[in-house]
């Protein structure tokens, strides 16, 4: 069984920044991908951003230039730094893991918000 822990969500104003990071423990053995996803109300789960396992990384479109995905291997964490945050981004920010087997994990969810 894979967990995930996710931290760094809060309270932030129009064009400030956060950082939110996601440790996974647990029966790990190999990791194919970890991102992160948000939902806001009334709305779909979305992708925000995504590391695979050769270091490459993709974006949703409405986060590119601003928020940006790294990862350290030695700890099993993921990491999303948001700068420039705008109301559009408040959502609860789902960490997401992949394991060898393209088996899917989902962390609780950490909120955050973006007040004008």
């Amino acid at each position: 069984q894979v967990q995930l822990a996710e931290s760094g969500g809060g309270l932030v104003q129009v064009g400030g920044s956060l950082r939110l990071s996601c440790e996974a423990s647990g029966s790990i053995f190999s990791i194919n991908a970890m991102g992160w996803y948000r939902q806001a109300p009334g709305k779909q789960r979305e992708l925000v951003a995504r590391i695979f396992r050769g270091g490459s990384t993709n974006y949703a479109d409405s986060v590119k230039g601003r928020f940006t995905i790294s990862r350290d291997n030695s700890k099993n964490t993921v990491y999303l730094q948001m700068s420039s945050l705008k109301p559009d981004d408040t959502a609860v920010y789902y960490c997401n893991l992949d394991d060898s087997a393209w088996r899917g994990y989902w962390g609780q969810g950490t909120q955050v918000t973006v007040s004008s």
